[in-house]
């Protein structure tokens, strides 16, 4: 590399590189804006270095000894534990010397941006003579005495002297997950602890973790854990190039993680971002702003994200492939379920936000805009006046979440006992994602729903539910808040008892073994019924949150201009009247009036100055409009170049990407029909394993559910309602018509005690003579004429046309896999072999 005088070429692709692991690393995009902070950048980030000391604290110095203490003891107690494995082997002495064995750090701890009382996630590299029997020191169970030595472990395991250890409380090993692991507490320090494996025999100190060599024979556990690591220590070096700007990185991180807490928006578990998902998106951020001061790379990490083209994949630097047979993330291969891609940036690389929906996508855009606001807004106080003191916890501020939304539903998890009910509580945390988003989301008219990631620490159940009094103790809960979508509800009740139902059959029943008293209950409120511990996050309780919620919605602009239009078409009708009572009285006397004419033309006219001041108002409101408007304009032109810049940028990016090209306002439409579920549910797609769910989407937004063949003896009345007009039409042409309109179904806001058992499904026996159509979704009916011909109506607004004549260019008429009906032409539908058209 070569530097120059002129500042620029210090900002090259290649400067921005790196060396780690034996090979360099180079950034996947180019620099957006290099420019230097300036004097009011740097005031600026004065006043948000105030605020971080105080409200974003780091951990003591205390505390961080104490930690460096627990790490210690504990490293040296993992090599004792490797070389008594060697021992119990028989290997000769100079191997059991050299087996080593190494503790490494992953995460906020590795970074230094972890927060006081945070768990630190640690790593030990072990030789290949220790194996996963050897960590966890699990002992084969004796069939004839099961409940004697199911718990039982091997004393010279790993897992025990932790356990056995004294300054050791709340362990808790999982040893049948996928990445095993050991949970505990050493010191009131929260611990966890990973085990790899490596293709050696020896684990030296010097090991360079971040080589690719490492990987060459490993299990996937193995892989997984030194995941961890490794990415974290590609991030910390891609940012390295400068102490400010490694510096700026760390303060940026602080910050987004705060707000990301605050607004309910960490948990990668839940769909959302977590921690490492965090470290990847600000480090994209400094590479793109390499020289940016950390309030003003706070807020161009809002405009990034608030402008990304989605589903265009977030990425450090391009992937690649060491040659050591492991799946490397690819934009060829079938990514169709992958809505927001990031990337991580060692080998092999893979998508760290899988679990992230169109659902949880829509909820953090709107948070990506909801902070670019507020920063912009206090970018432009501060440059109005640099004195002025700025509140900076506005952006900081809890959510809104408990009073957002008209409907919530609750779902609390129980189980028997403290350790059952643990277990049972993490299982199905890691499948509520599944819930609200392929099942709910998809299938129920919802505009919007949002699962909150924090979980509730009480028992939110319906009060006539059968529980224990251990149930109730050993409970915590999840809310979810959802939106009603008006425009593709049929009727005035929503049904969510089948989603629940498929839940448990296919997501909850896998968990084993499965205790009786393990359960999910689900129950309904409106805003004004969601309890008062949902509300503790809110300075005030539930009294101040529901007031913030009158304001809010007084402030709404919608309401606001229905309010205006309101009072004027009162005020148009109390003028109509008065102008009637007027008329009225000159007809009466019509000599008077004449009189009182004369009088003010020839006296000015009092009652013409009552009436001129309308035109005067009128001119002095036109005025502050005119105003607002000028000052808007020059808002907007002010924020041109910086929003350009990264325009321009993104459109670079992806026209350096391989595949189609896309305009500015072809990415922008994509990006919407993304937000919108159109983009999902190809046909080619295959569910991978942890993706195994029984549905197929129709490439809209909805999908539904995949019924046994067994079950297609038996008639499922839990379908959407279809209007008996249209039901009639279809059976006088000789179909069967399923329909439940009589059917009881669960209303919004009810009470709705759903024990985790078998439901007996109502089901009706029928004799299929020619064809049975579940009708699903809206479109037009069809009607015959005298003759039974088809009279074609088009499908111009997927409703009912008793006007439309003729034919609809780009639909056609089919019998398809969601009823007979018009469908758009060059959309896959899956037709039998006879088609009406």
């Amino acid at each position: 590399m070569t530097s120059t005088s002129e500042p620029q070429s210090d900002f090259t692709k290649d400067s921005m590189s790196t060396k780690i692991g034996g090979r360099i690393v180079h950034p996947a995009f180019p620099v957006v804006d290099e420019s230097l902070p300036t004097t009011l950048e740097l005031s600026f980030d004065s006043s948000l270095k105030i605020f971080t000391i105080e409200q974003v604290p780091l951990e003591p110095t205390e505390g961080i000894k104490r930690r460096e203490r627990v790490l210690n003891r504990m490293g040296s107690l993992c090599r004792d534990w490797i070389k008594s494995v060697c021992v119990k082997r028989g290997l000769p002495p100079n191997v059991i010397n050299s087996a080593g064995g190494q503790l490494f750090t992953s995460g906020s701890y590795r970074l230094g941006v972890h927060e006081p009382g945070a768990d630190i996630d640690t790593i030990l590299v072990a030789p290949n003579t220790c194996t996963k029997q050897d960590f966890f020191g699990t002992l084969p169970v004796d069939e004839s005495q099961p409940d004697q030595q199911a718990n039982l472990r091997d004393p010279s395991s790993l897992a025990e002297r932790i356990r056995e250890h004294p300054d050791v409380t709340n362990f808790v090993p999982v040893e049948g997950a996928a990445v095993p692991i050991l949970t505990f507490d050493w010191e009131g320090v929260n611990i966890d602890l990973l085990f790899a494996r490596l293709n050696s025999s020896s684990v030296p100190s010097d090991i360079d973790i971040d080589n690719d060599t490492v990987l060459d024979g490993v299990d996937s556990a193995t892989e997984k854990s030194l995941n961890g690591p490794r990415v974290t220590n590609l991030i910390a070096a891609l940012v390295s190039g400068k102490p400010e700007r490694y510096q700026t990185f760390l303060t940026v991180v602080r910050c987004v993680r705060k707000w990301a807490k605050n607004r309910g928006l960490y948990s990668n578990k839940m769909g959302y971002w977590g921690g490492v998902n965090i470290n990847i998106a600000v480090a994209m951020c400094v590479q793109l702003y390499p020289n940016a001061s950390p309030a003003s790379l706070l807020r161009k990490f809002f405009l990034v994200f608030k402008t990304w083209r989605w589903p265009n994949p977030i990425m450090l630097t391009k992937p690649h492939d060491a040659g050591y047979g492991l799946q490397v993330w690819s934009p060829q291969a079938h990514n169709a379920r992958q809505v927001a891609p990031m990337i991580t940036p060692a080998y092999p690389a893979m998508n760290s936000t899988l679990s992230v929906s169109r659902q949880t996508l829509q909820i953090m855009h709107e948070e990506f805009c909801r902070g670019h606001e507020i920063m912009d807004k206090l970018w432009k106080q501060h440059q109005d006046d640099p004195s002025r003191e700025l509140d900076w916890a506005e952006l900081f501020r809890p959510s809104d979440f408990f009073i957002a939304y008209p409907y919530y539903l609750s779902l609390c998890i129980v189980g028997p006992t403290e350790s059952d009910a643990q277990a049972w509580a993490g299982f199905v945390e890691s499948r509520l994602r599944k819930l609200v988003s392929d099942m709910l989301g998809r299938s129920l008219p919802l505009s919007k729903i949002q699962l909150w990631p924090k979980k509730i620490e009480a028992c939110i159940a319906d009060r006539s539910s059968l529980l224990t009094l251990g149930q109730r103790k050993n409970s915590l809960t999840y809310m979810i808040g959802f939106q009603v979508d008006t425009l593709r509800m049929r009727g005035s009740q929503l049904n969510i008892e089948l989603q629940m139902s498929h839940f448990r059959e296919w997501e909850l029943s896998r968990y084993q073994p499965l205790v009786p008293g393990m359960d999910v209950l689900a129950k309904t409120f409106t805003v004004k019924n969601v309890p008062k511990v949902c509300f503790e996050i809110y300075e005030g309780g539930k009294d101040a949150a529901m007031q913030r919620r009158r304001m809010l919605r007084d402030a709404d602009p919608k309401r606001q201009e229905r309010r205006r239009l309101r009072r004027l078409n009162e005020l148009k009708t109390k003028m109509a009247e008065m102008q009637r009572q007027k008329e009225e009285k000159e007809g009466e006397n019509p000599g008077r009036d004449k009189k009182r004419k004369r009088t003010d033309d020839d006296g000015g006219g009092g009652g013409g100055d009552d009436d001129a001041v309308e035109p005067n108002e009128g001119t002095e409101i036109a005025n502050v409009q005119s105003e607002n408007d000028a000052v808007v304009e020059g808002i907007k032109a002010e924020e041109m170049d910086e929003a350009d810049l990264l325009e321009n940028a993104l459109h670079t990016i992806q026209e350096s990407e391989p595949g189609e090209r896309k305009s500015r306002e072809e990415a922008e439409a994509d990006r919407q029909k993304l937000f919108a579920g159109e983009l999902e549910g190809d046909d080619d797609y295959v569910p991978s394993d942890d993706e195994d769910m029984a549905y197929t989407g129709d490439g809209a937004r909805r999908s539904f559910f995949v019924r046994p063949k067994s079950a297609l003896k038996h008639t499922d009345i839990r379908s959407l309602p279809l209007p008996e007009d249209q039901a009639n039409i279809l059976r006088k042409a000789g179909y069967t018509v399923v329909s439940d309109v009589d059917e009881e179904t669960k209303t919004i806001g009810g009470n709705m005690q759903t024990p985790f058992r078998q439901i007996e499904k109502a089901c009706v026996t029928r004799k299929i003579k020619n064809l049975k159509i579940d009708f699903r979704s809206k479109f037009d009916i069809v009607e015959l004429d005298a003759n039974g011909r088809i009279i074609d109506k088009g499908d111009d607004d997927f409703s009912p046309s008793r006007t439309w004549t003729g034919r609809k260019a780009g639909f056609e008429f089919k019998l398809g896999e969601r009823g007979l009906g018009y469908y758009r032409t060059g959309k896959t539908v899956r037709v039998p072999s006879n088609t009406a058209y």
